[in-house]
């Protein structure tokens, strides 16, 4: 005990360090999005907006019912035109989930109270067994 009186400073840089060292960890789990089953609860539940930012030929290729496309390219120029209200839930897809995740930090600086990324993407959606819909299709 008299060691850690002695050595305080010492001891709470050790603690602040360790504290450092987590943290990206702790984002790390955060960044990874939502679940396929959190997203259809956001859907149903509180009419959550599902935004797809792939490309035109990807979208049409496989799309989540009802989601509305806005490649990467063009969101900070069309996610506040296309959603109006900022307080709803919105669902960033793409195919994988890597893209959705940037798209989602783009949507919180355009002040969007609750972006999420859909963790895998349209893969996961689709591992998850959840239907999807395409231009062919349709």
């Amino acid at each position: 005990m008299k060691f850690i009186v002695d050595n305080w400073m010492l001891v709470a840089l050790a603690l602040v360090s360790g504290g450092l060292l987590l943290m990206p960890v702790m984002q790390g789990m955060a960044a990874r999005g939502i679940s396929a089953a959190q997203a259809v609860q956001l859907m149903n539940r509180e009419k959550a907006v599902v935004v797809d930012v792939s490309d035109a030929e990807e979208f049409a290729a496989a799309h989540i019912a009802g989601s509305k496309n806005i490649p990467l390219v063009e969101l900070e120029a069309k996610l506040a035109g296309t959603v109006k209200n900022k307080n709803v839930p919105l669902i960033l897809v793409c195919r994988s989930g890597a893209r959705s995740l940037g798209a989602a930090a783009k949507a919180g600086k355009l002040g969007f109270a609750q972006p999420h990324s859909l963790a895998g993407g349209i893969s996961g959606w689709r591992e998850a067994a959840l239907p999807l819909e395409s231009a062919s299709a349709g």
